[in-house]
Formats: C-alpha cells, structure tokens, sequence
C-alpha cells in the first residue's frame, strides 16, 4: 500500500487555507505583518502592479500633451488618473488573469488599460487605445515604475521611521549631556565621557549618512527596446524624443533620466542608494550594540509591562529583546543589501533578466530595516537611566585621572609625568581616591597645582564635547 508523507496530507489541505499572516512563508509577510503593512502598497504585487498601470496612463497622457494625438474628451485626465489613483486588488486580480494568457505582466497591464478604456467610452478606445504602450518596451515601464515606488517607500514610510529614531536619540543625548560616564577604549576603562555624548555620536554619524543618501538621485531609464527611441524616432522623426523623455521622466515623475543606457537601467546610483543604507543600518547596529552592553553594565534598566515574561525558565529575566531583534534583522538586511548591490549593476550585454527577479526583492531589506527601527524606537522608550551603576563605576576607577595629572605636571614642566603616573597606577589595583590624593600631596610642586590637582575626579573630569 502507497502511504503519503505526512507533509503531502498537509500541504493538500492548506493549499485550501486562505492567505493570512500564520501561513505566510516570510516573517516580513508572517510575524511582522503589522510592523511592515505600510510597505505593501509599495512593495507588493499588487503596488507594482498599480505603479506599473500608473506610468502608463501619464506617459499616454504626456504624448496627448506633446500633440502626439488628440485624447478624446471622454478621457479626460481626471477621469484616467483615477485609473491607478483608485487602483484595486480586484483591479490587480483581472490584470493577473490577463497575465495568465499573456504571460508578460507588463503586456497585461497594457491590455487591462484598454479594457478600462472601453468601458468609459468604447467608441473612443479602439483608436486611442493604440497610444497605450506606443514605442515603448516593458523595461521603459518597469524601470520607472520600480524607482518611483522605491522613491516614494523610503521618502513616505522609511525615512520617518528611521528620523523617529534620529529625534529620539538626540532627545537622549540632550537629556544626558551633563551625566558623567566612565568610558571604555578597549572594554577598559577610560577618560571619562558624558553619557550624552556618547549618544549624539550616533545620531551625528546618522545625520550625515541621511545627508549622503540624500544627494544620489533617483533615477530611470526610459528610452524604447535599446535605449535608443528606434519606434519612437521611425514614426515621428521629426520629434526631438530625447527631450520628451528627459520632461517626461524629470517632470512628470520625478525621478532623473538616465541618458545612455541599453534596454535596462544600469543601476548604479540604485546600487549606490543600497550602500548608503547599509552604512546606515551598520550604525545602527554599532548603537544596538552599545546600548545592550549599557544594559548588561546596569546603566540602564528596562520599563516593564504586566504580563510579559523575559524567560520561560527564569522569572526575574528583563531581557534587552529590542536591541537583539533589530540587530538580527538589520544583518539581514544588509546581506540583501550587499547581494543587490553587487549583483543590479552587471548584465549581459544589452540586457539579461536576472535583474528582473532580483529587484522584485528590493523592499525586503527595506521590510527588514522597518522592523528594526521599530523595534528600536520600542527598546529605547523602555530605558531607565540608572546613574548610581554609573557613579559606582567612575568611583571606582580612580585611574583614570592619571591622564589628567601627568598633563598638568607637563605643562608645569614637571620631571618625567607620564612615567611616573604610570609607575602609580598601569595594572595595578587599589587605585582609588586615597591613593591618588597621597601620590599628589607627595609631588614637589606649589600649594596651588596640588589644589588644581586635588580638584580633579572621574566625575568633574569629562572634557567639554559641544
């Protein structure tokens, strides 16, 4: 007797399940659904779908305005634009069907427009209906659909989120920036820092990677099956089809033209773009980092919630879960990063697909980065500034004001500071006020330098940093 696996019996009964976030393959789509909804109707089948309809009706639109054809009344801008401004997922599901016989997704989407067309006015769309598409190929479609939803994503949804945690961290910084804190260069403890300024140095080092992000453009290539407007210049020669392009891609989209290309965009800038975020993800991780082992030292403690637990075993556990989960999905993320980076700027001569599959994936590193931001903007409202574990730590290490003596005695021209601070305090133990107090009252200076001298502890010894 022929028995099935187990996983067969299964998978026959879920194919009959509907869709929701417990039978989603990818946590983006399953866990963190509601961390990354805002991302679906960029990201999406059904947004690119919608994007892909709504360069085709401005570029249909943008030929009636170049007297290209007269657009029948019946047409009127209004009226089409509301053909992707009201966009549905029934809408999305016939343009999919029509897939199902095109096999071509860009073709069907040419194919539902005019559909739609004959439903406003059929008399009108057969003739008009032929300027839907005309002399264009998909990858004029799909290379300014995809950088116009890529633009608009980070612009609408993930710069936010991400200058959330910029406002947060400076609001820290400047609510710390008199609270003294024992540094550690090389995990071992150093000069003295203030607690708020070790939290602006990310948020500069994020300021000025928003800013370099900022100035790469966002750009697209529109130009016909090479680049070179071959359908476009055979039937209208006369017509200057560069310039068209550049007003309709610059203008109309917003986006830049790119002016050399072949059949695809060549992607560098994007590429560019995709570096600028992995730098930008690897502060984040360099900050996540830094705020767990803050918590793993005691300087802060965690807000609790009522009937959460840290551990199934352990029931005093307040876990730093936030950072560790940002951390994790911020890795992922600039893996993908890395791979598409590498990857979108090489293709084989005129073009090959691989670039096609590869990009339908650009919003899962942005997906992953979304929930990081989140889940990091959670983990610092939850921090509790514990400022006796930072004052038991700069009392402790008395040593670190050796720095800050032997610079004195140098300025005082003082015999060989350096060596014998050193020969006081490097390895040694006990180092505490006491000792530093008496090693100061033993040196052959003035009444007035020891007094500098003696006024110098870990916590008054912070430099100044703004």
């Amino acid at each position: 007797m022929l028995l099935w696996p187990i996983g067969v019996t299964f998978f026959c009964n879920f194919v009959h399940m509907n869709f929701s976030s417990l039978t989603a393959i990818s946590p983006v789509d399953g866990r963190y659904r509601q961390k990354t909804a805002a991302l679906a109707p960029y990201f999406s089948e059904f947004g690119l779908i919608r994007y892909r309809v709504r360069i085709e009706i401005e570029y249909f639109l943008a030929l009636s305005e170049e007297g290209i054809f007269q657009l029948p009344k019946s047409f009127s801008p209004v009226v089409l634009r509301r053909l992707y401004q009201e966009f549905s997922e029934e809408d999305a599901q016939v343009v999919k069907d029509i897939e199902r016989e095109t096999n071509h997704d860009v073709k069907a989407v040419e194919y539902f427009i005019k559909r739609q067309l004959k439903a406003i006015d059929a008399k009108d769309a057969e003739a008009a209906g032929e300027w839907i598409h005309f002399g264009l190929t998909s990858q004029d479609i799909n290379n300014t659909a995809m950088p116009l939803l890529w633009k608009e994503a980070i612009e609408e949804v993930y710069l936010p989120s991400l200058l959330n945690v910029l406002s947060a961290l400076k609001r820290m910084a400047n609510d710390w920036m008199a609270v003294p804190m024992l540094a550690r260069t090389h995990g071992q403890p150093a000069s003295p820092t203030r607690l708020g300024k070790e939290i602006m140095v990310f948020a500069e080092r994020l300021d000025n990677q928003i800013q370099q992000f900022s100035h790469v453009p966002y750009e697209a290539k529109f130009g016909g099956a090479t680049g070179n407007f071959n359908a476009h210049v055979v039937a209208f020669p006369e017509r200057d089809w560069v310039a068209f392009g550049n007003r309709f891609v610059d203008e109309k989209l917003g986006l830049e033209r790119l002016q050399y290309t072949t059949q695809i965009a060549h992607y560098d800038n994007l590429a560019a773009q995709f570096d600028a975020l992995k730098r930008i993800n690897t502060i984040v991780i360099d900050l996540c980092r830094d705020i767990w082992t803050y918590i793993s030292m005691e300087y802060f403690k965690q807000k609790t919630k009522a009937g959460e637990v840290g551990s199934s075993a352990m029931p005093h556990k307040v876990n730093p879960i936030d950072f560790e989960n940002a951390e994790g999905n911020l890795g992922l993320a600039n893996a993908l990063y890395e791979h598409l980076s590498a990857k979108l700027p090489v293709s084989r001569l005129q073009r090959d697909l691989t670039d096609s599959t590869v990009l339908r994936n650009v919003g899962i590193p942005l997906a992953h980065s979304l929930i990081a931001l989140q889940s990091l903007d959670k983990g610092l409202g939850k921090l509790i500034l514990n400022e006796t574990a930072l004052d038991h730590d700069l009392e402790a290490n008395w040593a670190v004001v050796a720095e800050a003596i032997q610079t004195i005695l140098r300025r005082e021209q003082y015999p060989r500071p350096y060596e014998a601070l050193k020969a006081l305090t490097r390895g040694k133990d006990g180092i505490d006020k006491k000792a530093i107090q008496e090693f100061v009252k033993g040196l052959e200076v003035s009444d007035k330098i020891k007094k500098e001298l003696l006024a110098i502890t870990p916590r008054n010894y912070i430099g100044v940093s703004y």
